[in-house]
């Protein structure tokens, strides 16, 4: 068998989607990020070949090194932690198919350390900003209800954005106002639509008079391709839903720098400010692990600063009717 590490990044890849059953998204990233390596690797050590014996525990470190001083070309700030994790987790992943699929001896992906993850504290945005961020359409436009509905939904359901833009039409039961979504990993869950979202769904599929199956379509940009029957080339794709949210809250004037997944930020710390528990936020979020959900607990912190300032201030003007 080939030791070739880009010959068999492609064989990993039709692994993960395949026998994994990876979404193409995530298949997408892994030969993002293992590509980046592989290129890395290449220059640095100054050949046209790379091995798999190649990858060796001081190659992995310099590589790590060279992340943490990277430059993001977004941001232009250095990688942050959880940046560079993500590269090193796809390495980790390629070495243990190796080991486990190919009885390969390499490198053990437990000596690629992942460091130390930065605490992460999610934007969300507060009543009166959502008020502003859903009144700010104009309704008097098919565009306009369009947008409403589709942020009503975002925030009712807390979908992620690539689940929002592979709706169907079909998808959706508005009577019983709840629909089972894909997410990542392909695991299907269930999602609740509220009465506000509800309603704006009716009113922009109303104005809807063409059989195309995406539940949300463009009205602007390029020509429908031909021969698309099923109006697939006017789906809206994630980035045109981050510019649209990113468009409405410039208008509404609001200062966090907001994005769809902020959206999802507040409906979870909703939830768990009317007393939700974490399993069930999990469960509503399509999260596999609910360590991954504990990034939302920080919001419990001003209710436990609530509860202890009304019991000392009780306490105090106990204290002081006793001296008294």
């Amino acid at each position: 068998m080939s030791k070739n590490v880009p010959n068999l990044l492609t064989e990993y890849l039709e692994y993960c989607e395949i026998e994994k059953n990876l979404s193409q998204n995530t298949i997408k990233m892994y030969d993002f990020y293992l590509r980046d390596f592989i290129s890395w690797a290449l220059k640095y050590l100054s050949t046209d070949v790379l091995d798999v014996s190649d990858i060796s525990y001081e190659l992995v470190r310099k590589y790590r090194v060279g992340l943490n001083r990277r430059i993001s070309s977004k941001s232009g700030a250095e990688f942050k932690t959880s940046t560079t994790k993500t590269f090193l987790v796809a390495l980790r992943a390629f070495l243990k198919y190796l080991i486990v699929q190919h009885d390969m001896t390499v490198l053990s992906p437990d000596l690629i350390i992942l460091g130390k993850p930065e605490p992460a504290v999610p934007k969300v945005l507060s009543d009166e900003q959502l008020d502003g961020l859903f009144n700010v359409q104009d309704l008097t436009k098919r565009s306009g209800v369009r947008d409403r509905a589709l942020l009503e939904l975002l925030f009712s359901t807390g979908l992620r954005v690539s689940e929002l833009v592979s709706l169907n039409v079909s998808d959706i039961n508005l009577r019983t106002r709840e629909f089972t979504v894909i997410g990542k990993g392909r695991k299907p869950r269930t999602v609740y639509i509220s009465d506000s979202a509800a309603e704006w769904l009716n009113k922009y599929l109303s104005m809807r008079h063409d059989d195309f199956s995406p539940l949300f379509v463009r009205y602007s940009g390029k020509q429908m391709e031909t021969g698309d029957t099923d109006g697939e080339s006017l789906r809206l794709t994630p980035r045109s839903v981050q510019r649209l949210v990113k468009k409405y809250v410039l208008r509404a004037g609001i200062a966090v720098d907001a994005t769809p997944h902020t959206l999802r930020h507040t409906f979870a710390t909703g939830l768990l400010r009317e007393g939700a528990d974490l399993r069930s936020v999990q469960e509503l979020l399509g999260h596999s692990d609910v360590s991954t959900t504990q990034i939302y607990t920080h919001v419990t912190n001003k209710q436990l600063k609530e509860v202890h300032e009304k019991y000392h201030k009780d306490a105090s003007i106990s204290s002081i009717r006793d001296l008294n």
